[in-house]
């Protein structure tokens, strides 16, 4: 079963992209990195420059320009040369529907590399639940956004596909453009999990 990386990462896409199906174990550790992952959390909100992800991270700018350029080596992100001020890079998302191959066409590094990226992904999702159930008495009528459901449906293996399939054409349908949100609007993070009983 393929799922998906980063589907979810990029405000601005209007429309569903084909799937990227990501095989070389470099790329996906490379985003398994935990600096690497909050410079992806940070530019989920627009474009970016070395020293304005300095300044948020408290790291250098020699640091997190190291970091853009390896991510926009691997095509994850890319310059936005519109931005760009005499020496000053600035960087944005490449929109992409990432997934990693399924598990039985894993070779063993790749396979590596997929269970520690899904280990620090799940680390970072429970950070982010945490910092939000904490914030939640400040949020007015976002304290009550935390969608929350547990459910089965049985399936054969040939209808997973199109079960998985649906969902992120669901979460491409509710996307928008970052130019016009109203201003109540705000990211909603949305996961998916599921998995066969044993």
């Amino acid at each position: 079963m393929q799922r998906p990386f980063a589907t979810s990462s990029v405000p601005y896409m209007k429309e569903q992209p084909a799937p990227e199906v990501l095989t070389d174990p470099a790329q996906v550790r490379l985003l398994a990195h935990p600096l690497r992952r909050r410079i992806a959390e940070i530019m989920r909100r627009g474009p970016v420059s070395a020293t304005t992800l300095a300044r948020e991270l408290g790291q250098t700018t020699g640091s997190t320009s190291y970091h853009l350029r390896q991510l926009a080596k691997h095509g994850f992100v890319e310059e936005v040369p519109e931005l760009a001020r005499g020496r000053e890079r600035w960087w944005r998302v490449v929109p992409a529907d990432r997934r990693i191959p399924p598990y039985r066409e894993q070779p063993p590094r790749l396979r590596e590399a997929v269970e520690e990226l899904t280990r620090l992904e799940f680390a970072n999702e429970l950070d982010m639940l945490t910092r939000y159930q904490r914030a939640r008495d400040e949020m007015g009528p976002w304290a009550d956004a935390l969608l929350f459901s547990f459910s089965t449906v049985t399936l054969t293996p040939e209808q997973v596909r199109p079960f998985f399939e649906e969902y992120i054409a669901l979460i491409y349908r509710y996307k928008r453009a970052d130019d016009d949100p109203p201003p109540d609007a705000r990211t909603l993070h949305a996961r998916f999990l599921a998995f066969p009983e044993v």
